[in-house]
């Protein structure tokens, strides 16, 4: 069944009193919220024994939650010592995730840096084999590890890009956050249609059953001639992109993915505004 929630804790929770995101179920429930990701885009903070309370207060309120690995990983960094520390940003989250009883893994797959394209991919993708070697080595293949579509041109992760990823092998399924996706295409995403091309092609390169429960992002984001600047809210009406014909198409298509709010400070006001959104529209 398809989910909506918020990344990280808005300015409303702390608002309305709570303090620490063992709290957060509690609070998703009167917003009528499903799921919630915890970042640790800065890093693994997070002590193992909070992360099994927190998991054991989202599994007591029916809650699930999903995790964001560091910002830092760069599988394209031409230094092979360099990149390891990218595999253990990978394990460790995902050690993490199944503490706090979640099954999605969130990563940036790159950074172009120097390198041409075709070789950053290249290497981006020699490196994900070793990721998912790895990965069943240390018994963590029961996760969903999802490479995600980036907003700025010198990152790794075009559509394309991340759809060939995941071709790898079948733990790895895509994150598509159609902010970024618009913000690198200059406001691409206006229609129904420009949203279905993409998600059909998505399925025609990695089948129904392997797309039909994906991971979404969605915020407006603002963007220059490089792509991202940065996240906005659903207030902004310069820049989108638009919650409702990816909610048709969605329906149009069968699929039921975990949706994200990223929005600035209002994650969870947007999560419901999408959730709302989604069950008023018609599909076609």
């Amino acid at each position: 069944m398809i989910k909506f929630g918020p990344s990280g804790n808005s300015a409303s929770f702390y608002a309305m009193g709570y303090k620490h995101t063992v709290q957060a179920p509690e609070y998703l429930e009167k917003f009528g919220l499903d799921c919630f990701e915890y970042s640790f885009g800065r890093g693994i903070t997070l002590s193992a024994d909070k992360a099994v309370e927190i998991g054991k207060a989202f599994a007591a309120a029916g809650k699930e939650i999903s995790v964001h690995a560091p910002y830092f990983i760069n599988f394209a960094n031409p230094d092979d010592e360099a990149v390891q520390k990218s595999y253990v940003y990978v394990i460790n989250s995902a050690k993490y995730l199944k503490l706090l009883g979640g099954k999605r893994l969130v990563f940036h797959p790159a950074a172009q840096g120097k390198a041409t394209r075709e070789e950053a991919v290249k290497r981006t993708a020699e490196r994900l084999k070793r990721l998912c070697d790895m990965i069943y080595e240390n018994g963590l293949e029961d996760i969903m590890y999802c490479p995600e579509t980036m907003g700025k041109l010198a990152q790794i992760g075009t559509l394309e890009e991340i759809t060939q990823f995941c071709k790898i092998d079948k733990i790895f399924t895509p994150a598509i956050d159609f902010g970024h996706i618009n913000a690198r295409e200059q406001g691409s995403l206006k229609d129904i249609s420009d949203y279905k091309s993409r998600l059909e092609y998505v399925i025609a390169e990695l089948g129904y059953d392997r797309v039909r429960d994906f991971h979404v992002h969605f915020s407006k984001i603002m963007y220059g001639g490089k792509g991202e600047i940065k996240h906005l809210t659903f207030e902004d009406e310069v820049y989108g992109p638009e919650f409702e014909p990816l909610a048709v198409a969605l329906k149009q298509l069968k699929l039921q993915p975990y949706i994200v709010s990223e929005s600035d400070g209002t994650q969870a006001e947007d999560a419901r505004a999408m959730k709302d959104i989604y069950f008023s529209v018609a599909d076609c």
